[in-house]
């Protein structure tokens, strides 16, 4: 692969409702995927800090989010807001990669994201360094640097692809409010942006 440069009326209805709680309790320890389009968490398989999903396919009646296409995504942050990516994911599903970027922090983030195949760093505008024969440049808007919400460096780094389009996601860094991520990826195809709260996420379905 071509390397560039840089988730009884009354009794009934009771035990009805305590009964879901525990099965979705129990899905929740296991699993953040998700199978309803109205629900708040993502569909991203459960790993480790900034890992892969370890789990190839996703559970029956997964679909991605939003509408997908090949143009360049911006949206602004709707309020100041400061958040810390505190956590990336990458998933394989039936269809489609996803690729979530989890924060801490205050407010909803804005995002620039688009088609590229030699990204630059920000500020510095050296390149980026990926593997694949193309990237998505994500920028996302609305980011603190850790000190500034008084908490540790999450130290995120390089997370490796779940063996389907997306190869792996590089951190380029935070400059300015901006946090700028390099997803590479196997060939440019459609792809979504969407954000998920509690907790908040930034999520990209890409196409497969």
């Amino acid at each position: 692969m071509p390397k560039h440069t840089l988730s009884r009326a009354a009794t009934s209805v009771a035990a009805l409702v305590a009964s879901s709680a525990l099965v979705l309790q129990g899905c929740s320890a296991s699993s953040d995927d998700i199978s309803a389009p109205t629900a708040t968490v993502d569909a991203t398989l459960s790993g480790a800090s900034t890992s892969t999903a370890q789990n190839a396919t996703a559970p029956a009646g997964l679909t991605p989010l939003g509408d997908a296409n090949l143009e360049m995504k911006t949206l602004r942050p709707p309020v100041p807001s400061e958040l810390v990516v505190t956590d990336v994911r990458v998933g394989k599903h039936d269809g489609f990669d996803r690729v979530v970027f989890e924060f801490t922090g205050n407010g909803s983030p804005g995002w620039f994201i688009d088609y590229t195949d030699s990204p630059a760093q920000q500020g510095s505008g050296n390149p980026i360094s990926y593997e694949g024969a193309t990237a998505l440049n994500v920028s996302i808007d609305g980011t603190a640097y850790p000190f500034q919400l008084d908490m540790e460096d999450p130290n995120i780094g390089t997370v490796k692809g779940a063996g389907g389009m997306v190869t792996q996601v590089v951190n380029g860094g935070t400059f300015e409010a901006r946090s700028q991520f390099v997803i590479g990826l196997a060939g440019r195809h459609p792809y979504s942006v969407q954000v998920l709260k509690a907790p908040t996420r930034l999520v990209i379905d890409i196409q497969n």
